[in-house]
């Protein structure tokens, strides 16, 4: 029997023992981004302003820089942005991935509520769509807890 993906979204929850206030600091601006996720980021978090993140060392060609746009900023409650578009082009809907953190009090924390969407509209072919997904659903569960470690290091710092 074969198991058909359908690669629409990546949806993970994590809970974060900090206020929605600090967290959405740590998910929206480049200071705090650079701590858990891109090694570098030039961003504002406001919308429809456009920045960019990078992996690796830029001065090599192993480096992967990425554009990124600002969809919405609604202190601190959601925070979301388009990625994954070829640089020159106006991010939209049919040619980059929306990422959405949404945020919630639970006790004493906050419940992170991340998704990636959009690798179906981007139009890749199959095994180009089922790779893309893959890459990315691996680096949400690796870079996620690493955003917990450093929320718990910054709430222990006096």
């Amino acid at each position: 029997m074969m198991i058909r993906m359908e690669y629409g979204s990546i949806e993970r929850e994590i809970h974060v023992e900090a206020t929605p206030e600090l967290v959405y600091e740590v998910i929206s601006t480049a200071e705090h981004l650079r701590q858990w996720w891109p090694d570098e980021a030039e961003l504002q978090p406001v919308p429809g302003a456009t920045g960019v993140i990078s992996f690796g060392d830029t001065s090599t060609p192993s480096a992967h820089v990425a554009q990124i746009t600002v969809a919405e900023a609604d202190p601190p409650r959601r925070f979301s942005f388009r990625w994954v578009y070829d640089e020159g082009e106006a991010a939209t809907p049919a040619n980059s991935l929306l990422v959405t953190f949404e945020l919630v009090p639970s006790g004493a924390g906050t419940l992170l509520r991340m998704t990636e969407a959009g690798f179906r509209a981007k139009g890749w072919e199959a095994a180009v769509l089922e790779e893309q997904y893959r890459e990315h659903v691996s680096g949400w569960d690796y870079f996620l807890p690493r955003l917990v470690e450093y929320v718990a290091r910054l709430v222990s710092t006096p």
